[in-house]
């Protein structure tokens, strides 16, 4: 995937949460046995969803991490952020820095749609979307 590994790695912790629901605590060790994620990274990644109000974390017999607010409040940009990714609207497919209108690569339009349909699938999608199944975006493949 296009991901960072740290981001893609950050969703798939949190889709993994999610299905389970809401009010679930888990243990980093088993949430990192679940998901394939190395448990010291996978620390570091729940660390910094705490730090964004993604997580709460509790210490002791019982704890583990839940969500800080409903699912629904939760949008994969919200995860994608903590994780420090990006989407930059004006990254070149080429490499070449900014691109836009006035100083476009070969690849800026197409690139520029997919960069698009990024950000709306970020910024719509919530985890309560993964708990239940479903997305709130349709995409039409060559539409």
């Amino acid at each position: 995937m296009f991901l960072p590994q740290t981001a893609e790695y950050g969703l798939r912790a949190m889709a993994q949460m999610a299905s389970r629901g809401a009010g679930v605590s888990v243990r980093t060790k088993d949430l990192a046995e679940q998901t394939q994620i190395p448990a010291h990274y996978l620390s570091k990644i729940m660390r910094r969803l705490v730090a964004a109000g993604v997580l709460e974390s509790e210490k002791g017999h019982g704890g583990g991490f839940r969500f800080a607010r409903p699912l629904h409040r939760i949008r994969f940009a919200d995860v994608l952020e903590a994780c420090g990714f990006e989407i930059e609207p004006n990254r070149c497919a080429f490499g070449l820095g900014q691109c836009n209108l006035k100083n476009p690569c070969l690849l800026h339009p197409s690139f520029s749609e997919l960069n698009g349909a990024i950000r709306q699938w970020a910024a719509k999608t919530t985890l309560q979307d993964v708990a239940d199944g479903t997305t709130p975006i349709r995409f039409v493949p060559g539409a």
